[in-house]
């Protein structure tokens, strides 16, 4: 039986940028937009505070757009300050190349198991009584944002085990996949345990 497994956002991540004002390298983006017309043509910014002063950082989006090639939908979206839209436009690259910036997902994240009440006594991973019988657990992670996280941290949190516990069955080969589990990884993949 497959396990499946979700990173999700708890809340938008921190913003990597030096202010202007202070010596602080963090923003905090509350979800707000600030949309400005100039007569046919719009500017749109994302807004983020600075964590120690407060300072207002905008965060390109649109710069001098023709209005009639701006959609209808997005635009009020960001009339509307929708924080759906927040997180859609930080995880673009394209946003994030345009103002120089990078995310930390530190604290804005967490593992979604499942909650199975049936928990592996050793693992303490919800499994069915099949996997169980076989010795091995196969799970997939599916990720809901491009969050980089490290696997093994993943699979460390997901089956209450240390780190180094993880390292250990990956190098006795217990615990295998398609991916490479060293490094960060933000796409979905699967992973199978075994006894």
């Amino acid at each position: 039986m497959l396990n499946n497994w979700v990173v999700m956002p708890t809340c938008l991540p921190t913003v990597l940028r030096r202010c202007h004002t202070c010596t602080s390298e963090r923003f905090r983006p509350n979800g707000k937009f600030r949309v400005n017309a100039h007569h046919k043509l719009l500017d749109a910014w994302l807004l983020a505070l600075c964590t120690a002063c407060g300072d207002t950082a905008k965060l390109t989006l649109l710069e001098r757009m023709n209005v009639r090639s701006v959609r209808p939908e997005l635009l009020d979206r960001m009339h509307d300050n929708d924080p759906g839209l927040a997180a859609e436009l930080l995880q673009d690259p394209a946003v994030r190349r345009r103002n120089r910036i990078a995310l930390d997902w530190d604290n804005a994240w967490r593992l979604d198991t499942g909650g199975s009440d049936h928990l592996d006594r050793e693992w303490g991973l919800p499994c069915s009584s099949e996997a169980e019988s076989l010795g091995k657990i196969d799970v997939s992670v599916r990720f809901a944002a491009r969050i980089p996280v490290r696997p093994v941290r993943l699979i460390a949190d997901g089956c209450g085990l240390s780190r180094a516990g993880v390292k250990r069955l990956l190098t006795e080969g217990k615990l295998v996949s398609a991916v490479r589990l060293s490094g960060k990884l933000s796409g979905d993949f699967t992973f199978l345990l075994k006894r």
